[in-house]
C-alpha cells in the first residue's frame, strides 16, 4: 500500500515539474516575441531629452560597434529634432582610460551634434543604474519625457527599466538588421531573458543589488 501511495505521489510530483517547465518555456517564448517586437517597431515620439544607452569601449578605448550604432542613431534622432538634448551614458571599466559616455559624445560631436546639446552619464554599471541615474539627472532639469535609443534587443528591458523610474518613455530601436551578426543577436536575446529573470527574482526577494560584475 505504501508503495502505491509513493509510486502516486512521485507521478504528481514528475507532472507538476513537466507543467511548470511547460510554463516556464511558455513564457519564454512570450518574452522572445516581446522583446524582438520591442526591437523592431520605433516608437519615436518628441520628448525632453534623447537617453542613448552605452555600450562596451574596445581594448584601445575606441567605442565599438554597438555603441557607435547607437551613438549614430541618437544623433539621427537629434537632427530629426525629436529633443534638443542628448544624454549619453556609460560608466568607466577598470580597464578603461575613459567612459562609454564620453566615447559617445565623441561620436555625436563627429555627427554634428552641438556640445551644448551633450550631457554624460557616467556612473553606470548596468541598465537599471542608467535609469537610477538619468532619474536624478534629469529631475534636476525637471525632464521627465525620454527617448531611448539601444540596440533592438536590448529595448524591452530598456523601457522597463526606466518606466519603474517614473519616466514617460518612447523608444527609438536600432534595426536588427544593423547588427553584424545574426548569432550575435540571438545570443543578445538569450541574455535578455536571462537579465528579465535576475530582475524579476530580485524584486521579488528586494534584493538591492543593481548591478553583477
Amino acid at each position: 500500500m505504501k508503495k502505491q501511495q509513493l509510486r502516486k505521489l512521485t507521478s504528481w510530483i514528475l507532472r507538476g515539474m513537466l507543467m511548470l517547465l511547460v510554463g516556464w518555456l511558455l513564457l519564454c517564448l512570450l518574452l522572445v516575441g516581446m522583446i524582438h517586437h520591442f526591437g523592431t517597431v520605433d516608437r519615436s515620439r518628441p520628448a525632453d531629452v534623447i537617453v542613448v544607452l552605452g555600450a562596451g569601449l574596445r581594448p584601445d578605448g575606441q567605442p565599438g560597434w554597438a555603441l557607435t550604432r547607437r551613438s549614430m542613431q541618437g544623433a539621427d534622432r537629434w537632427k530629426a529634432g525629436y529633443a534638443p538634448y542628448v544624454l549619453c551614458t556609460g560608466g568607466q571599466a577598470p580597464s578603461q582610460w575613459r567612459s562609454e559616455a564620453a566615447a559617445c559624445r565623441e561620436l555625436l560631436l563627429n555627427a554634428g551634434v552641438p556640445d551644448e546639446a551633450i550631457l554624460l552619464e557616467e556612473g553606470r554599471r548596468s541598465t537599471e543604474e542608467n535609469a537610477i541615474n538619468s532619474r536624478a539627472i534629469l529631475d534636476n532639469r525637471g525632464w521627465n519625457r525620454v527617448l531611448l535609443v539601444s540596440d533592438s534587443y536590448h529595448m524591452f528591458r530598456a523601457s522597463v527599466l526606466f518606466q519603474v523610474q517614473g519616466f514617460e518613455v518612447s523608444r527609438s530601436p536600432v534595426s536588427p538588421e544593423r547588427i553584424n551578426y545574426q548569432s550575435f543577436y540571438y545570443y543578445s536575446i538569450a541574455r535578455e531573458i536571462a537579465a528579465l529573470h535576475f530582475y524579476a527574482i530580485k524584486e521579488i526577494l528586494r534584493l538591492p543589488v543593481t548591478y553583477l560584475p
